[in-house]
């Protein structure tokens, strides 16, 4: 996670990307929430130890949060319209 932020310590760090970085699939996708919090936490974590001021971290976590869990939640409408599919 330190060598992506270090990078671009404003990028969004995505699962895929931690996935790739770590030369790992997502198989079910099922860790991903749990994996999304990791990244989130790091990335303020991150932020905190560079001393990045405290209102440009709450916005960017917050940012952050928001569009993985968008992802997030398309993800899980995708699951469901496949089982509606394998169902039907």
């Amino acid at each position: 996670m330190d060598e992506l932020l270090a990078k671009d310590a404003w990028q969004l760090i995505t699962v895929g990307m931690v996935y790739h970085a770590m030369e790992k699939r997502g198989k079910c996708c099922g860790c991903f929430p749990n994996a999304i919090a990791v990244i989130v936490k790091c990335v303020e974590i991150w932020h905190r130890e560079n001393a990045t001021p405290e209102a440009e971290i709450l916005q960017f976590v917050a940012r952050t949060r928001d569009v993985l869990s968008e992802q997030e939640t398309r993800r899980n409408e995708m699951r469901l319209a496949k089982s509606n599919m394998r169902a039907a």
